[in-house]
């Protein structure tokens, strides 16, 4: 169910990164999993981040109600996994969405922000649930520093 809303998302998105599904854990018998992603940030060649968050089954959606929305919580980990090119990315201190995916119908969403820490040559990969109303504390956070022996 995860993967169908990321490419409905990112189909209307196309400046955002692109998902790719490279796991799928099972935590329970009514079909909830942990869906783990590959997200390459389109802005900087050489930086992959892995997204893991939790999709609710069809029993529990069926069971619990609340059909149309998923929890906002999300692991988030980038890593260098190539040479490094920085490409035109915002350098403003409130940063720039890398990757969207919906978590209700409307409402809420998980994103993926970018900010570039110039004075330590890092960048810094937000994971956090926008909401229309009420905002989130789920936060999680990754570095992927710049710095190259030798600099």
């Amino acid at each position: 169910m995860g993967r169908l809303r990321v490419a409905a998302l990112l189909s209307c998105l196309p400046l955002l990164a692109q998902a790719e599904q490279v796991g799928e854990i099972g935590v329970d018998w009514v079909g909830n999993d942990i869906i783990i992603e590959a997200v390459a940030d389109p802005q900087v060649e050489g930086v992959t981040c892995h997204i893991a968050y939790f999709d609710r089954g069809l029993i529990d959606r069926l069971s619990k109600g609340n059909w149309f929305e998923d929890p906002s919580n999300a692991s988030i980990a980038c890593r260098q996994t190539g040479p490094i090119t920085l490409g035109d990315i915002d350098r403003d201190e409130s940063g720039e969405d890398v990757f969207r995916t919906s978590r209700s119908i409307i409402l809420k969403s998980l994103r993926v922000k970018r900010i570039y820490d110039e004075a330590n040559r890092t960048l810094i990969y937000v994971a956090h649930a926008a909401e229309l109303t009420d905002g989130s504390a789920k936060v999680a956070i990754s570095t992927v520093p710049l710095y190259q022996p030798g600099q």
